[in-house]
């Protein structure tokens, strides 16, 4: 089997990554965890498992390549493992906890960890982060559980483990959970100074209008250029209500403007969205009127949050950003909501 650093070289030779100091530097980590992991597991009753090799918390700007080079890595395991976002990993995790309140379990943290921990060898987070006090509360005795039934977590973050759940409330109760992770997890800074996926924006059209065919196929190319096909549908919980997002990967969203501001969504919705994407793909902005005024107030909400919180903005809409809300109450507003789009079609404009 091809080792890690074989595959990267490969994928360089055929004009598919451009070769980086920085993703290269971490490629022996992963190649140290995959040769654990493959080694022949011992066959007995009394024969002692190896211990399992330290895990892997890869962090870094937004943009390195960190999600590329876990999703290499993961397919070159041949041990049971699963890939998956933390925050939708974290949303299963409570629904099993919740479950096993139910049947009257006082430990309901123990049987979920079994599960997980029977199902995998090798657990490959996207984007760990802690902004949960529930989550806070419940991911130390997780982990410990998972760690002591041998389970290796390889994860990425945009943050440094010690920046984990950061002023969080009650955070002296997390801390422990912090120092665990570095016994458990190398911890490496993937520190290439290329954004790669705000390269894969650069200098190409992010506003399409009219909301047509062509646009649909130009916004496809620049989707497919940024989740490789890897998109899958993904939940946010916000306020205990569910909030899907159609397509997902790897920080980058797309849905329409029905899905988002056609339906009774409020700030906290498009907050918990922004926090949680890079960039938006929104298609089929309509023009905007007293007609559909609520949706209209939305949308502005919507605009307001992804501009707080710098997220790039991919869209088709019927009209340019100064004609799409041009007669009924609310055009005076709106003025400062195409000033946003304006500006946020700007190359270099966002945290992506």
């Amino acid at each position: 089997m091809k080792t890690m650093p074989d595959i990267y070289a490969a994928r360089i030779d055929a004009d598919e990554l451009t070769a980086d100091p920085a993703q290269k530097a971490v490629l022996p980590e992963f190649e140290r965890i995959r040769t654990e992991l493959h080694k022949a597991q011992p066959k007995g009753w009394f024969r002692k498992r190896p211990d399992p090799p330290k895990g892997l918390y890869m962090w870094g700007g937004v943009g390195r390549g960190k999600s590329m080079l876990m999703d290499m890595f993961v397919d070159t395991l041949d041990v049971p493992c699963r890939r998956v976002h933390f925050h939708a990993f974290m949303q299963e995790i409570h629904a099993g906890i919740h479950a096993a309140r139910q049947k009257g379990m006082q430990d309901a943290v123990a049987p979920v960890a079994a599960r997980v921990a029977g199902e995998v060898r090798l657990l490959a987070f996207d984007e760990m982060q802690i902004t949960d006090i529930t989550d806070a509360m419940i991911v130390g005795r997780l982990f410990e559980a998972l760690w002591a039934a041998g389970v290796v977590v390889v994860t990425t973050s945009n943050r440094v483990p010690d920046d984990l759940y950061k002023d969080g409330l009650n955070r002296q109760l997390f801390l422990p959970f912090i120092d665990l992770l570095k016994q458990n997890m190398v911890v490496h800074h993937l520190t290439s100074p290329t954004d790669y996926r705000q390269d894969r924006i650069k200098g190409s059209q992010t506003y399409f209008t009219p909301a047509d065919a062509g646009a649909r196929a130009r916004i496809e190319e620049l989707w497919q250029g940024l989740t490789h096909g890897k998109a899958r549908p993904h939940t946010l919980t916000v306020q205990k209500r569910q909030l899907e997002i159609p397509a997902f990967h790897n920080g980058v969203a797309r849905a329409t403007f029905f899905h988002l501001c056609g339906r009774m969504l409020g700030p906290a919705d498009y907050l918990a969205l922004a926090g949680a994407i890079r960039v938006l793909v929104l298609e089929d902005i309509p023009l905007l009127s007293r007609q559909n005024f609520n949706e209209a107030k939305r949308f502005v909400t919507l605009i307001d949050a992804l501009y707080e919180a710098r997220v790039r903005l991919i869209c088709s809409a019927a009209a340019t950003p100064e004609f799409l809300y041009v007669e009924g109450e609310g055009t005076f507003e709106f003025e400062r909501t195409a000033s946003r789009l304006r500006e946020m079609q700007a190359d270099g404009w966002g945290n992506v």
